[in-house]
């Protein structure tokens, strides 16, 4: 049996289509091919509370056959701490069967069975059968083994994990041989090549644009080489790195010489794994390290978590929390195990045997369902083989007592067993701001509602988040369910953590206001003075940039995480100790050069961005600038006479309102078919008119070479199935512009474009093409008598009330031809200069710049933010106790780091940091301002500014000084921004420019001026 493969074969796996709507954003971390492996695999989950729920939730959220739980206990109230599908009216019932009904709303593709079972009775090898994933959550180590050991033999996916306290572990076994088929999941790399020596090494150079990016013993095959013909699709061929343009491939003497071009593309070559079973593992362990900082605490943990086992086979309990004498029995037992274990640890390890923590439970059952969809996909590099985390910085500065950690029949005994009554009381009344509830704002809540933040009397969520719930929010913002598609996040999210833990009824207030200088009036100091901090959800890094710019003006802690794909990463920020999120900042994007996208194209990247920008130019600037045209009086004097373009926007106009203006859907047919001549013909014959294909360039090099490649014109056949839907998109959007009806018969499109007279095109002479990106881009030079244009053009007032409607880009409506259009039109322009086409889920993710996304980063992510926030709800002030974290699940690999400190600046003596700044209150004169500067630090102000107003300058001139100086600050605002300050503005932020004696610049804090 063991020399079977975990890879089924092709005719195995039916071909059920999957919804992207829904999987959308997932796809785009997995890829089909590993979704419909997915798609097969039967799960079994045992043991529901904390870890397990998270795993049955992620998984269940990620589309496999079907996810079975096995857990007949009772529910507890302790169970409550971390299980966020149990309610207290479901104590006493069985846990599976109040787990699989709540489980089974999160996704209808993915049914959930409940084995049953009777109370008190372990899972046993018989009930396994079946399944290709066997986990097992907070199982005894005995029952670990009797399962792992049948499992390891007949081809099963084991996996194990617990967690205790501030404690976690997880093991893997994927048998004696496991198949990883994308050991990364990121893109395959590719180049373009210059020349292939034919020799013994077979030394390839790139193009010296970009970097290979290729590392030694990565494989390779090659297309579009010419002489050297033998390496086009060959067998890949391994990779050694010369430098970072070159790279041999080995012996090329047998093969022909090679002439010019050719693309070399990365192969992701299959990986073998072996994997020990649970027995041998125990013995000789593999360990992963999450964090570097504790390298030898995964050995200790290794010892404690087997010798936390003994003692519940021994006593038939697990070690009382804080009780000291249990704590002696478990050290002295896992010193038996290993004589250098941490006795510190263990003793912590002992305290919290009973704890039970929902951000723990997140961190390893997002960990563990990731390598649960790894043992059924094939995908990613699985964890070998064991894991132990933990978080013990999390724990209060002043220790909880053994009394204070004893259980009291509450839903919060699992923390209190860790953290103590008295610390549970500092959470319930924090103060949090949640700014998103997407992806990460839903776990979030999550994790605080079953933490019981904010449920005391002080205790306050503010939510805020402008979003409306869409299907392809539902594969991983867990809280939203179809019934909910078109309400607000914020409300629904609240409404359904309130429904997971009562206490926060009535304790979550929810906004649909933005974060951002236009709601100050809603988040301002009165509402900063009521929250104790600020935990970041968002997606884009303006958002991030404003919030955290608030947080460092109103001295509050902030919490950032953000995921992509399977990499995620968490960072605090905590007044006066560490840098903000502003500090460092990522480097920009790269950008394509406007030529390239323009006239040489070479990927399909260029030929999407072309499209994206042509469907503006088509369905969306025109039927904007016509109807400013019929709306704004004196728009063509305002708007045209710096364009520099006045004649080509006129002539636009008249075209859209009345030269090409459709009267009937078959004028847009019409319409769109010309539309396909002028891009994918004419276009591309005026360019090889221009640049022949045997131009060459001054040094008499071919001029159609290296990046550039020659296109070659496109004559339309209706029977192409890209030509026709390219017809198809257009013209409905174009009706859709006039408020026509559409039409999606195709042979409807087929007849009237075949009937279309296309007007005979003749290259113009003359016409220069921009080669790169320093050259001007030539206007037209036929400027012609503008007056005849602009005489064509309608009176506004012959169609009063006469509007056009431009397309607003919506990416995730499958019915609305926008991705159809870019897709057919990026194709289109593909064909004409022979590059590879995309399907239309990848053209969707690149036009619509998706972010890939899957629950088990998010879950785990969010889990290390709520360890954080245990620390801040602390009020710890040194920042080695804080941790940034990254993590890649694909890797897999975990790095935390200490958060960076504030940079310090220097005026005079004293030093400062970002944190700091001068205050002056009561609307001081400009003069009181300068005269502090000069008298407290003798520094001379030079320049006074507030946003964009400069307020006052040595420079200025003495009229404007002497009238400028004795003003209050307020009224000199408003009279130099003519515009008066909106009521509820209680400060200004104000920047000053000082020199001291010598006439030296001097940096200084920023000023706040309270009115």
């Amino acid at each position: 049996m063991s020399t079977s493969t975990n890879i089924p074969a092709a005719m195995d796996i039916d071909e059920a289509a999957i919804d992207e709507g829904l999987y959308s954003r997932q796809l785009y971390v997995l890829g089909h091919e590993a979704m419909k492996r997915m798609a097969v695999s039967n799960i079994l989950i045992v043991g529901v509370k904390g870890v397990g729920i998270e795993i049955a939730k992620n998984v269940a959220l990620a589309g496999v056959k079907s996810v079975t739980i096995y857990d007949p206990d009772p529910v507890q109230v302790q169970d409550l701490s971390s299980q966020f599908f149990l309610r207290p009216e479901d104590i006493g019932k069985p846990r599976a069967d109040v787990a699989a009904m709540r489980l089974a709303e999160l996704n209808a593709y993915v049914p959930i069975r409940n084995l049953g079972g009777q109370p008190g009775k372990e899972i046993t090898v018989d009930m396994i059968k079946g399944f290709q994933v066997v986990v097992l959550c907070g199982a005894s180590l005995q029952k670990q083994l009797e399962i792992n050991d049948w499992t390891h033999e007949n081809g099963v996916h084991f996996l194990a994990a617990e967690t205790h306290g501030l404690f976690g572990s997880a093991f893997n076994d994927f048998g004696p041989k496991f198949t990883c088929v994308d050991p990364t999941g990121e893109q395959p790399l590719s180049g373009m090549i210059v020349s292939i020596e034919r020799d013994a090494g077979g030394l390839v150079t790139c193009l010296d644009e970009t970097r290979h990016g290729l590392e030694d013993g990565d494989f390779v095959t090659f297309t579009e080489v010419q002489g050297m013909v033998e390496l086009n699709g060959c067998e890949p061929r391994k990779v050694s790195v010369k430098g970072p343009y070159t790279f041999t491939i080995g012996d090329t003497s047998n093969l022909s010489e090679y002439t010019t071009g050719g693309i070399f593309t990365q192969v992701k070559m299959p990986r073998i794994l072996e994997f020990k079973s649970l027995r041998e593992s125990l013995k000789s362990p593999e360990l992963f390290i999450t964090d570097f900082a504790k390298f030898d605490r995964p050995a200790t943990l290794h010892a404690g978590f087997q010798a936390l086992s003994q003692f519940q086979a021994q006593y038939q309990r697990p070690p009382r929390p804080r009780n000291a004498e249990d704590a002696t029995v478990v050290v002295a037992l896992a010193k038996k195990l290993d004589a250098d274990v941490d006795e510190k640890i263990i003793t912590e390890l002992s305290y919290q045997a009973t704890g039970d923590i929902s951000p723990l439970a997140a961190v390893i059952g997002g960990f563990v369902a990731q390598e649960v969809l790894k043992a059924c996909s094939a995908k990613f590099t699985p964890m070998v083989q064991h894991l132990y985390f933990d978080s013990l910085e999390s724990l209060p500065n002043s220790l909880p007592t053994e009394a204070d950690c004893q259980p009291i029949g509450s839903r919060y005994d699992g923390q209190i067993a860790v953290f103590g009554k008295t610390f549970q009381e500092k959470i319930s009344n924090h103060r949090q701001f949640l700014v998103g509830s997407g992806a990460i704002g839903c776990e979030m809540l999550k994790n605080w509602s079953m933490m019981g933040l904010a449920s005391g009397p002080k205790g306050v969520i503010h939510v805020t988040d402008l979003d409306t719930i869409e299907k392809s929010n539902l594969n991983r913002q867990f809280l939203f369910r179809a019934k909910d598609l078109g309400k607000f996040k914020s409300e629904v999210a609240a409404a359904a953590v309130a429904d997971m833990n009562p206490d926060l009824r009535g304790k979550i207030l929810t906004n649909q206001e933005p974060v951002g200088p236009d709601t100050e009036n809603v988040y301002g100091s009165d509402f900063f003075a009521n929250i104790d901090g600020v935990t970041n959800a968002l997606d884009n890094v303006k958002a991030r940039q404003y919030m955290d710019q608030r947080c460092v003006f109103y001295l509050k802690p902030l919490l950032e995480s953000g995921t992509l794909g399977t990499k995620g990463n968490t960072q605090v920020v905590i007044p006066h100790l560490s840098e903000s999120y502003s500090s460092s900042q990522d480097p920009p994007e790269k950008e394509t050069p406007s030529c390239t996208v323009k006239n040489f194209p070479n990927a399909i990247q260029h030929t999407i961005e072309w499209s994206r920008t042509e469907f503006d130019n088509l369905f969306v600037k025109p039927a904007q600038a016509a109807n400013s045209y019929l709306s704004e009086p004196n728009y063509l004097e305002n708007n045209l006479k710096y364009s520099g373009q006045q004649k080509e926007q006129v002539e636009q106009i008249v075209s859209y309102l009345v030269t090409n203006k459709p009267l009937t859907f078959e004028e847009c047919i019409v319409w769109a078919r010309l539309q396909f001549e002028e891009r994918y013909n004419n276009a591309i014959r005026q360019l090889l008119f221009s640049l022949p294909k045997d131009a060459v360039t001054t040094s008499g090099q071919p001029f159609w070479s290296g990046p550039k490649r020659a296109p070659d014109p496109l004559t339309f056949d209706s029977s192409d199935p890209t030509h026709l839907q390219f017809i198809i998109a257009a013209a409905n959007l174009h009706a859709y512009n006039y408020g026509l009806r559409g039409e999606t018969d195709p042979a409807v499109f087929k007849k009237v474009a075949d009937a279309v007279i296309v007007p005979e095109f003749t290259p113009r002479s003359g016409v220069k093409v921009q080669v790169n990106e320093n050259e001007p881009v030539q206007q037209d030079s036929d400027t012609g008598d503008i007056g005849d244009v602009m005489k064509q053009l309608p009176a506004p007032s012959s169609l009063v009330g006469y509007r056009l409607n431009p397309v607003e880009f919506e990416k995730d409506d499958d019915t609305n031809f926008h991705i159809d259009f870019i897709t057919a039109a990026s194709n289109l322009r593909a064909m004409n200069y022979n590059i590879t086409i995309a399907d239309r889920h990848t053209t969707k993710q690149i036009a619509g710049k998706i972010i890939p996304a899957i629950a088990t980063t998010t879950s785990l992510v969010t889990g290390l933010v709520c360890l954080e926030l245990y620390k801040i709800i602390d009020g710890k002030d040194n920042l080695e106790s804080y941790k940034n974290g990254f993590v890649n699940l694909a890797l897999p690999f975990f790095g935390f780091s200490e958060p960076i400190a504030a940079p310090k600046n220097k005026y005079g003596e004293t030093e400062w940091t970002l944190w700091d700044r001068f205050e002056f209150h009561n609307d001081p004169t400009l003069k009181e301002i300068v005269n502090f500067f000069r008298t407290k630090h003798n520094l001379d102000v030079t320049m006074v500014s507030q946003g964009v107003s400069m307020l006052w300058s040595s420079f200025i001139g003495k009229k404007k000084s002497e009238e400028r100086l004795p003003m209050k600050f307020s009224k000199l605002v408003e009279s130099v921004s003519k515009k008066p300050i909106p009521p509820h503005i209680k400060h200004l932020i104000v920047e000053v420019m000082v020199s001291d004696e010598e006439g030296e610049d001097v940096e200084v804090p920023f000023i706040v001026v309270r009115l």
